[in-house]
């Protein structure tokens, strides 16, 4: 990443629509965030420790802390009234920046987003992954200025792929992005918004 803010972040973020109140975590949300974080689904697709246990977590919460005072990302807990939370949506500047490769279809957008997500194993199957997805998309784009949205998903990750669809992105045929992971490697592919 670049060393100026992608994002010029209010003081407090609480974004709330589609039958959400996306906030920011805080400390008393540390038991949760190992509820939710510490199960097979979250590792197979995400670049979160395991096991995920209450020093994982406050170490997570740490590093969310310091990126938001950076300006370099957001992690915001998904909840349904501001208390309990189902998962987490992230929103940070796509490391490829302006030189992001959308296929042959996009032009070259000078502020990229991207969003990634969790929902606990209890809280899915009630369609919170494609509200999160669609409010944060929303609000990258109308209160950050994000020019362009995506989400990266593994081809083989079914479940994303249909929040994807559902949500108003479309695959591109941009060059798939490799990341390293601890003990292995994943090959994602690119989405982009279509609105």
């Amino acid at each position: 990443m670049t060393s100026s803010p992608a994002y010029l972040l209010p003081s407090e973020i609480r974004v709330q629509g589609h039958g959400l109140w996306l906030r920011e975590w805080n400390d008393d949300d540390v038991p949760a965030m190992v509820e939710l974080f510490d199960e097979p689904e979250i590792d197979r697709w995400t670049p979160l420790v395991s096991p995920f246990d209450a020093e994982a977590a406050r170490a997570y919460l740490a590093r969310a802390r310091a990126s938001r005072a950076l300006h370099r990302g957001i992690q915001l807990a998904i909840t349904l009234d501001g208390g309990e939370p189902c998962g987490e949506v992230l929103l940070f500047p796509d490391a490829d920046g302006p030189d992001i490769d959308l296929g042959s279809a996009a032009a070259r957008p000078s502020r990229v987003g991207e969003i990634a997500y969790g929902i606990g194993a209890r809280h899915r199957r009630q369609g919170l992954a494609g509200r999160a997805v669609r409010l944060m998309t929303e609000y990258a784009r109308d209160e950050l200025g994000a020019d362009a949205v995506i989400l990266r998903i593994a081809a083989d990750n079914t479940p994303s792929i249909a929040v994807a669809r559902s949500t108003g992105f479309h695959l591109t045929d941009a060059k798939p992005v490799t990341r390293h992971r601890p003990g292995r490697q994943v090959v994602l592919n690119t989405w982009l918004h279509q609105g």
